[in-house]
């Protein structure tokens, strides 16, 4: 069966958008309640983890320099569980890739793993936190309120999260995800309250993003106010959250998996597949996938492919990139097995698609629902097949761009999702042309 031809497909509703990220954010904190607590002197713990946050450089150094203007010394702090490998160095690798580093941001950045129990939850587990940051004399974080990829829940992605899991190192992370979901979303919150009431966290910057992942509310919650902020700050991500623009495809092609992307690599919130042992997957999760493929795992990952086996089919590119290492230290610590299990791989681009198509149980050409996007971060462009086209035609919140045209492969067969998606995380990687336009 031949790969259908596809049309580019621009999802076109309008979205809230901060024009100035960095006046906005020192804004928030210089007009917070939690500024009242920072005294000149005051060695501030920053709080960064490891996902790929639009705007993340400008937004943690407009809150160090919102800091220092308070008369603050404040210093960066790893927070993201066991990601990285769950080493120091494999931390701090993460954090550069970013570019929050020293060089970048004028202050100490520290990814030591070392952490000291605080006490007993209500669940008599014990809570870890960060040494480094317990020594602190005060503890902010910079993190996005998202829905999570795992669970649902009041507090999901967010200041919580990276208080309970991020700054408990891989100690935290592994105590939680040791109780599958029960852990995240209810046992969670309770170690949270520990935190809050133990350690020098006094407040946290929560970033939201819109459908385009483009910075579209900041807001600084005071540690006051942190149980009771956070829950409506989340439902109004998870409104704003990109999402695929139709309810059922038979095949979903996606250029890379990473850690860059979402936590689970693939994101299960925008292609409907949790994906989690003895938990039978919702019947109202969209949109519906028949069969999904996946061609990459994205440099930033540093080898992580977690979430590689939310897809169906890969290639051996993809599979011969993984490093054991950091691979299996956040599956085995986040306990999502099922994930990650390898899907088959094939050697090429052009036969690991033509192999969705021929497995995606729509035997009629002309009938068959097929889009391929970058990632499941950036989905505000696709392209899709002409069933799709169609169904695009009669919503008011997309636009067709161009004619139809056969999907582009280089002579070794290898999709050249650069020309597809020049704007995409990885058509800047790989210098687009069209991305520099």
């Amino acid at each position: 069966m031949d790969i259908p031809a596809v049309q580019l497909v621009r999802q076109i509703a309008p979205q809230p958008m901060i024009a100035d990220a960095a006046a906005d954010v020192r804004r928030q904190w210089l007009g917070s309640k939690t500024a009242a607590r920072i005294k000149p002197g005051m060695r501030i713990a920053v709080g960064c983890g490891s996902r790929g946050i639009k705007n993340y450089l400008t937004i943690a150094r407009a809150t160090v320099d919102a800091l220092k203007e308070l008369g603050a010394r404040p210093f960066v702090v790893a927070a993201m569980g066991s990601h990285g490998g769950a080493t120091s160095a494999g931390q701090r690798e993460l954090l550069a890739s970013y570019d929050i580093d020293e060089a970048h941001l004028g202050v100490p950045v520290v990814t030591d793993m070392d952490v000291a129990q605080l006490g007993t939850n209500s669940w008599d587990q014990p809570v870890w936190w960060d040494k480094n940051a317990l020594a602190a004399d005060g503890v902010v974080t910079v993190s996005r309120v998202k829905p999570h990829t795992d669970f649902r829940g009041q507090f999901e992605s967010g200041v919580v999260k990276m208080l309970v899991i991020g700054l408990g190192k891989r100690h935290g992370a592994d105590q939680h995800h040791s109780w599958g979901t029960r852990g995240l979303r209810d046992m969670m919150l309770e170690s949270a309250r520990v935190i809050v009431a133990k350690t020098p966290f006094i407040g946290g910057l929560a970033i939201l993003e819109n459908a385009n992942e483009e910075t579209a509310h900041v807001e600084v919650i005071d540690r006051d106010d942190l149980f009771d902020r956070e829950p409506p700050l989340l439902d109004q991500a998870r409104q704003l959250m990109g999402r695929l623009p139709f309810p059922a495809f038979d095949v979903l092609v996606i250029g890379e998996c990473g850690k860059n992307y979402s936590g689970a690599g693939i994101d299960p919130n925008v292609v409907g597949r949790m994906l989690i042992e003895a938990s039978p997957e919702a019947e109202t999760n969209n949109p519906r996938v028949t069969r999904m493929a996946v061609l990459d795992v994205s440099p930033e990952s540093h080898g992580n492919a977690t979430g590689i086996g939310i897809a169906d089919l890969t290639t051996s590119r993809a599979l011969a990139s993984i490093d054991q290492v950091p691979f299996r230290m956040n599956n085995l610590t986040a306990r999502f097995l099922w994930r990650s299990k390898l899907p088959i791989g094939f050697d090429t681009d052009r036969e690991c698609v033509a192999g969705a198509v021929e497995t995606c149980w729509q035997p009629v050409q002309g009938q068959i629902k097929f889009a391929i996007i970058p990632n499941t971060l950036e989905v505000a462009e696709l392209w899709v097949s002409a069933p799709l086209a169609a169904e695009a035609r009669t919503n008011p919140n997309l636009e067709l761009v161009g004619d139809p045209i056969p999907l582009p492969f280089d002579p070794a067969g290898n999709l050249l999702q650069e020309k597809l998606f020049p704007h995409s995380v990885r058509g800047r990687r790989n210098g687009s042309p069209r991305a520099a336009s």
